[in-house]
């Protein structure tokens, strides 16, 4: 190695270090919960170079880390990956819906019991 590869090699690694500034390097199960992309997506990210990875030791051997902000960015980038999300959230309003209707449909029904005669032998107010 000359001194030209090295300086290339340096100063890919100070605008590296300067991209992933503030970044926290995860592990990519984490990246995988918190962003949405699949971990074969992420093995894709980083072995095309769309994101950076390194290779550390963990307490099973080696682990790949990516930094999570660059995951998340790219993330965001995917129309694939942005729909998921957003069938996530549609389906996630949908049982906040539902269960307001429940909840609503609980409330008619006790007061339809309470306009009803009460039933030979049980106390007025009482459930059916």
């Amino acid at each position: 190695m000359d001194w030209d590869d090295r300086l290339d090699a340096w100063e890919l690694e100070l605008e590296l270090t300067a991209q992933l500034e503030g970044s926290d390097w995860v592990t990519l199960d984490r990246a995988a919960a918190d962003t949405g992309a699949s971990r074969a997506v992420l093995r894709t990210w980083y072995r095309t170079g769309q994101i950076p990875s390194r290779l550390v030791d963990g307490p099973h051997g080696p682990q790949r880390l990516v930094p999570l902000a660059l995951v998340a960015a790219r993330a965001q980038a995917s129309p694939r990956l942005r729909r998921s999300a957003e069938r996530r959230l549609a389906d996630q309003a949908e049982v906040e819906i539902l269960r307001h209707r429940v909840d609503q449909l609980e409330l008619r029904l006790a007061a339809l019991e309470r306009r009803l005669p009460p039933e030979p032998g049980r106390p007025a107010g009482e459930p059916r």
